[in-house]
């Protein structure tokens, strides 16, 4: 899982570093030959493509460089935690539902992932098996019990 989210986010960095060194600096180049740079509406933009190009790289590169200093063996097997399948069920209702926690970057909320700094991801992060969680949101207030876990260890 990890593997995979930095190789998406270096393809992402790999295209992003093409557009600042080849395509935005022709961008300014034709723009500049169009004259006066003080109504240049082509100038102003792609400047600003450029200023952003350049803080999504340095967002990608710090992200990656987490990526790279985390341990998976520092990761419990038997408690809920990055790249956990955790399967709850609501107290109340007796609906079961699955969550994937994983980072940011990665989330597919179709897919039933959450990211672990998420109201969910918060309340599960540390449980085990057997553990019944109080999750508060705005609504409402939940009662989940974890019923099943598999851990980044056994995906």
């Amino acid at each position: 899982m990890i593997e995979k989210l930095k190789a998406k986010l270096g393809a992402e960095a790999q295209k992003l570093q093409h557009e600042l060194n080849v395509i935005v600096p022709a961008e300014i180049r034709k723009a500049v030959e169009h004259g006066d740079l003080r109504e240049n509406s082509e100038y102003k933009a792609a400047l600003e493509r450029q200023q952003f190009v350049q803080a999504r790289l340095g967002q990608l590169r710090q992200r990656l460089s987490k990526l790279s200093s985390i341990d998976v063996s520092q990761i419990p097997a038997d408690k809920v935690g990055l790249g956990s399948e955790v399967t709850v069920e609501d107290e109340k209702t007796g609906e079961k539902e699955t969550y994937n926690l994983v980072f940011g970057d990665s989330v597919e909320f179709e897919d039933g992932h959450v990211s672990m700094s998420s109201p969910i991801g918060l309340s599960l992060v540390g449980r085990g098996v057997g553990d019944t969680t109080v999750l508060k949101l705005p609504a409402a207030v939940r009662r989940l019990r974890i019923v099943e876990l598999k851990t980044i260890h056994e995906a």
